[in-house]
């Protein structure tokens, strides 16, 4: 297989009209550049690959567009696996079917990451449709960040503040601990020596934990606002509405934190992280009987996070 510069990896799962306005907004920010798109249908199980293999037959695309039919639904990690071993690369762009590129973006990435050889990872500034500023950039989510976030408390952020997860949006370049995968361009050598993302993780943490494993091995990354990527935020996931209503989060995303935390911490490092959220919610909790304050937490969230504390490696699913 020819070797070529950047690789396009993109999960599809039921969004086949965003999958395509993201390749559609990829395709002349690859002009000039040997590149390839590779498109992973992760078993979406409605009328999405005859969407999509329809778009490529009228665009006359096939040479420059692949489609991967996945046998499952193997979650963020095992689809993003499949289309990375699909091509052979310098580089690969990891970037949601909920994305577009703006004008420009893709190149600096790749101009970044040659500045900056010791950079595994180089990623964008996320923008909402109505070009807001997104979070993407965060410290390691730790046990006592556990409390932070669970607590909903000023005073507990400030006597925590190393432990705030978010970072503040950064004006210029900056080397987060790790970074949203909603779009991120990878060196190939990082895979070589790191391995692939740990297809254990269905959805959520994969990202943190390959950051971690990345750093581990003696990689930084880079953030570089000076390339846009518009975000739909939560386009190719319910999880964010969710989060915003508040309504009990899918097993899957407390099954990967367990594995998240018991991989980086071990098992006393995961019951520090459980203990320190359920001193965060009653901290909380108290806020609301005495202030009357909404609880900006999920349902049954204190049940929750013990699921799969007594086998923590257990791989993650879509399953409720």
């Amino acid at each position: 297989m020819k070797k070529m510069m950047l690789a396009v990896v993109i999960v599809n799962y039921r969004t086949p009209g965003l999958t395509i306005d993201c390749v559609e907004s990829l395709l002349p920010e690859l002009q000039g550049i040997s590149a390839g798109i590779v498109i992973v249908d992760n078993l979406s199980g409605d009328d999405s690959v005859k969407k999509i293999r329809s778009w490529i037959d009228e665009k006359v695309l096939s040479e420059a567009v692949m489609l991967i039919e996945s046998p499952g639904n193997l979650g963020f990690s095992g689809g993003n696996n499949l289309g990375i071993k699909a091509l052979s690369a310098d580089h690969y762009l990891l970037i949601n079917s909920d994305t577009t590129a703006k004008p420009g973006a893709i190149r600096t990435l790749l101009e970044t990451s040659r500045k900056f050889p010791q950079a595994g990872i180089v990623s964008p500034k996320l923008v909402g449709i109505s070009g807001e500023t997104q979070m993407s950039c965060f410290r390691f989510h730790r046990p006592f960040g556990e409390l932070v976030d669970a607590a909903q408390t000023s005073i507990v952020d400030r006597l925590l503040k190393n432990h705030v997860v978010g970072l503040p949006f950064p004006e210029g370049m900056m080397e987060p601990e790790w970074t949203s995968f909603a779009c991120v361009l990878i060196r190939s050598e990082v895979f070589a020596k790191t391995g692939l993302l740990d297809d254990k993780f269905f959805m959520y943490f994969e990202d943190v934990e390959f950051c971690h494993r990345m750093r581990r091995a003696g990689w930084t990354i880079v953030h570089n606002p000076e390339a846009e990527i518009v975000h739909f935020h939560g386009g190719s996931s319910s999880f964010e509405e969710q989060v915003r209503a508040r309504k009990r989060l899918p097993k899957y995303y407390y099954e990967a934190r367990t594995r998240y935390f018991y991989s980086l911490y071990g098992q006393k490092g995961l019951l520090a992280a459980n203990l320190s959220c359920m001193l965060g919610l009653s901290i909380a909790y108290f806020r609301k009987w005495v202030q009357g304050l909404t609880i900006r937490s999920p349902e049954n969230r204190a049940i929750d996070i013990w699921l799969n504390f007594s086998c923590p490696e257990k791989k993650s699913s879509m399953l409720p």
